[in-house]
Order: structure tokens, then C-alpha cells, then sequence
């Protein structure tokens, strides 16, 4: 009955894990709790960026903006040289700082660097604090939470295999097997319900911030976001900066830009 200690261990870290999970994506979606007027509010344009990608997806709205204006240049090695020194709002700024005093800098660590600098901070705070972005705290839990009920799967599985190695071919290993179905079974229901309930959670928008993201792409949206700021332009111009603060680089029909984003340090 050794194989009864296994069963033990193999229940415990599901139950454990699967109640972790439960408990984290409730937590979050308390703290994605919207204001009664977040539906109403227009995005702007860096806001829909942070939404759709982050503070990545701000940094390289920022930068594709500027370029688009002539006001630095992007290499198709991943460099970035700056043009026009003056910065047009706190984001820019924080940019032209980031690339250093020598105007010229690979671009991941400028960007990274932007990415932790206080105007994206405070866009941020701005946003959970308005309901329409997850707190970075609510998306680790989520994501650890989901990563310890995968490991707990595994558990399963090993615990099984070595419960079955001490049952005798004639000793019931079909029985034995099916106890630890449920555990594994258990752990599978509980990633395929963290898919479908708590995945939203763990993006950078909330449901609410969801729902404002889907109808920003439609032109009453978008001229209300060039109004109120975040780097569009009219006409096509501000339809490409639209689309790539949604959807990212694959936005880009230009290849080598796409290329200047994605190049590694140094090259």
C-alpha cells in the first residue's frame, strides 16, 4: 500500500495549486474592478498602446511616432539616432534621455529604459487606478499560480508512474490508476477554466479596458485620441500609428523598421 503515500502527495499538490489559482484570479479580478465611468472614457493613443502591449508597446509607439516625423532615425541593425533633441511631450523626452547625451543608441536599452521611467509609471497608475489595466502584482500571481497547477499536473504523473512500478501486474493497476485520473483530471479542469475565466487577467487590459480596445479602432475613437494627444497624426499616418499601437509591429509595412524593433543589442 506504499503507492497510497504517492496518491497522498499527488492530491495535495493539486488541490493546493488549483486552490491557489482560483484564489489569485478572484483577487485580480477585484482589483480590475472599473470605475462606474470607464466605459465612457476615450483612449489615447499611448493609453491604447499600454492596453494592447505594455510598456514595450509604449516605447516603441514612441519611437515609430518620432521617426514617422523625422525626428530620429531607425536603423535595420537596431540602432536609433536622435535628430530633433526636443521632445514633445514627457514620453519623448523620457526617450531622448534614455538614448543618452550622444543622440545614439542601440534600441533595446533605450527602450527598456523607458519603459521604467516615470511617465510610463504614471500611465500605468492611471489606468489601474481607472480600472482598465490589471495590477502588475494581480498578473504575476495569475501567471505563478498557473505555472505551479502545471507543475502540479506533472507531479501527478510522476507520482503515478512510480505508484504503479510498486503495484504488482496482478495487484489492480487499473484501480490504481484510475485514483490518480482524478487528481490529474482535477489540474487539467483547472488550466482549461484558467484559460477561459482568468486569461483576460493576466494581459495588460482588463475586461473593461477589453471592451474600450475594440471599439478604438473606429474613427470617431480615433479622432477623439488625436485630440487628446499620444503622437497620431491625420490620414494614413495616424492610421498606421492606430494600428501599431493595437497589433505591434506586424502593423508595419515596412520591413526594415519592423526589422530595427526587433534587432538584437548591439547589432
Amino acid at each position: 500500500m506504499l503507492w497510497v503515500i504517492f496518491l497522498l502527495v499527488a492530491w495535495g499538490a493539486a488541490v493546493v495549486s488549483c486552490t491557489q489559482l482560483c484564489l489569485a484570479a478572484v483577487a485580480a479580478a477585484q482589483a480590475a474592478d472599473p470605475g462606474p465611468a470607464a466605459d465612457g472614457k476615450v483612449l489615447s493613443l499611448y493609453e491604447a498602446a499600454f492596453l494592447s502591449g505594455g510598456p514595450r508597446r509604449v516605447g516603441d509607439l514612441t519611437l515609430v511616432t518620432m521617426y514617422r516625423e523625422r525626428r530620429l532615425l531607425l536603423a535595420h541593425t537596431g540602432w536609433v539616432t536622435v535628430v530633433d533633441p526636443d521632445g514633445r511631450d514627457d514620453l519623448e523626452r523620457s526617450l531622448i534621455n534614455a538614448i543618452g547625451p550622444e543622440g545614439q543608441s542601440p534600441v533595446r536599452p533605450a527602450r527598456a529604459a523607458l519603459a521604467t521611467a516615470a511617465p510610463v509609471r504614471d500611465l500605468a497608475d492611471r489606468l489601474v487606478a481607472a480600472g482598465l489595466a490589471v495590477p502588475a502584482s494581480a498578473r504575476t500571481n495569475v501567471a505563478v499560480a498557473v505555472r505551479q497547477v502545471r507543475a502540479a499536473g506533472a507531479l501527478v504523473l510522476v507520482t503515478a508512474a512510480a505508484a504503479l512500478l510498486l503495484v504488482p501486474p496482478a495487484g489492480g493497476r487499473g484501480a490504481v490508476a484510475a485514483w490518480f485520473a482524478l487528481p490529474l483530471l482535477l489540474t487539467a479542469s483547472c488550466l482549461l477554466i484558467a484559460r477561459v475565466e482568468a486569461y483576460p487577467y493576466s494581459r495588460w487590459a482588463s475586461p473593461a479596458g477589453q471592451r474600450l480596445l475594440g471599439r478604438f479602432g473606429t474613427p470617431p475613437r480615433r479622432a477623439a485620441a488625436q485630440r487628446s494627444g499620444g503622437g497620431a497624426g491625420d490620414g494614413a499616418d495616424g492610421e498606421l500609428l492606430t494600428a501599431f499601437a493595437l497589433r505591434g509591429p506586424a502593423a508595419l509595412p515596412d520591413p526594415a523598421l519592423r526589422a530595427a524593433l526587433k534587432a538584437h543589442w548591439g547589432h
